[in-house]
């Protein structure tokens, strides 16, 4: 036994590598991305914590956006896809419980999650959103052209965003029609437009104060897709702009939304479960999916 025992912790210490070894990472562009400035920030880097920060993965500097695919298990597989956008204020991204995770948690559904490694921090003079989106619709471009090589339905192909990435997410959702940068090859020559969208505690998306209306940019019409909304009464980000947003959807005929405000939790939980209700936001993620036939009805 005291062999077997080191040797089994070993063999279970290299799990993830293993599985981690299998994963397919996806550069988005073939050259340079679109309005490149070279020098224009640091090279790529794990940031670390400040003094009182909790120790997760945050990456910076992204100058390379690339996508990277978590396939779902053949025997689980349901042809389901979600982009998963971490998020980070634009400046970092919170790679692991709002990315690396969430993937993990969508192939227990037999989902295909694609990590998306947008560009950050905020570019100089350009919209905060304007870098990423460009990063967003590319990946959308390339999931769809490539479809039937991973086993993915290009007529469920979502997006999923927390904090920063939800507001990622909502521009995805509402400016497909014309892409942020000029067409480069076959892939742009597919929709970029969602087939769902989920979002958990997207921030920028009404004034902190104001708290009355959306902002300009989020132009949501009887067009947008389908979105799932969860938001916490005491997030610094206002819950106030998934509210008014859900309520827009309702108003312009968009049918499958959904719309949970909780009391408690706070703001950047990810998939970090806690004593809060909130935590349960998955469940109910999985609950809308299966009532909007994005996946199969749970067997009984």
């Amino acid at each position: 036994m005291k062999i077997v025992k080191p040797l089994l912790i070993l063999l279970l210490s290299s799990l993830p590598l293993l599985s981690g070894a299998s994963l397919e990472e996806i550069i988005l562009w073939p050259k340079q991305a679109p309005g490149y400035k070279k020098g224009e920030i640091g090279p790529e880097s794990k940031r670390q914590p400040k003094p009182g920060q909790s120790e997760v993965i945050r990456i910076q500097n992204v100058t390379q956006p690339v996508i990277t695919i978590y396939p779902a298990a053949p025997d689980k597989a349901t042809g389901a896809t979600i982009i998963v956008c971490p998020g980070g204020g634009y400046n970092i991204l919170a790679y692991e419980h709002e990315g690396t995770e969430v993937c993990e948690w969508l192939n227990e559904l037999g989902i295909t999650g694609v990590l998306l490694k947008y560009r950050v921090p905020r570019r100089a003079n350009r919209p905060k959103h304007e870098a990423p989106l460009q990063d967003v619709q590319r990946a959308m471009g390339i999931l769809r052209k490539d479809a039937k090589k991973w086993g993915l339905d290009p007529k469920r192909i979502g997006i999923l965003g927390f904090s920063a990435g939800g507001n990622l997410a909502m521009m995805a959702l509402t400016s497909y029609e014309k892409r942020a940068y000029a067409p480069i090859d076959q892939a742009d020559g597919f929709s970029c437009r969602p087939d769902f969208g989920i979002l958990i505690y997207p921030a920028y998306l009404v004034d902190r104060v104001k708290r009355d209306a959306l902002f300009p940019e989020v132009q949501i019409t009887q067009n947008t897709p389908p979105c799932f909304f969860a938001h916490t009464g005491d997030d610094h980000v206002p819950a106030e702009g998934s509210v008014l947003a859900y309520l827009e959807l309702e108003k312009m005929g968009v049918k499958g939304n959904e719309l949970h405000v909780f009391p408690f939790g706070g703001h950047g939980y990810g998939m970090r479960v806690s004593s809060n209700p909130v935590s349960q936001w998955p469940l109910r993620v999985e609950a809308w999916m299966r009532a909007n036939s994005w996946i199969p009805k749970a067997k009984e």
